[in-house]
């Protein structure tokens, strides 16, 4: 890649700074995909060396179709979750993370989250 093309794509990538997502922030305000991605490049740079044998690429595309968006239904106010939502963040992704004891252990502490903010917040 050239010096050239690497700035086309950043530029593409700023635009995410201004395009919304569905998911909002502790607050309510509603996050971007720029603030989703940011997020999600951190997730995966803490866990690279819990996962030194495995292709970092499984671990960045895990972290971004699955437990950034349930992390983040957790941290929002409960009534901008979408009906959907009370389900899918119970049972999404358990699969998806069965290849690793570290990881269903994290997933299983979402749960958690979710059963109490449910509970608490219902």
């Amino acid at each position: 890649m050239d010096a050239r093309e690497y700035l086309e794509i950043l530029h593409v990538a700023e635009r995410l700074k201004d395009t919304p997502r569905h998911c909002t922030t502790t607050k309510g305000r509603t996050e971007s995909v720029a603030e989703h991605s940011w997020r999600i490049s951190l997730m995966a740079f803490l866990l690279r060396h819990e996962f030194k044998d495995l292709d970092i690429n499984k671990v960045v595309d895990m972290c971004l179709d699955k437990l950034e968006a349930l992390i983040q239904h957790n941290e929002s106010p409960l009534n901008t979750w979408s009906e959907n939502e009370f389900e899918l963040n119970k049972t999404y992704a358990f699969d998806t993370v069965a290849f690793s004891s570290w990881l269903t252990e994290l997933r299983k502490s979402i749960l958690e989250d979710t059963l109490k903010k449910i509970e608490t917040e219902s």
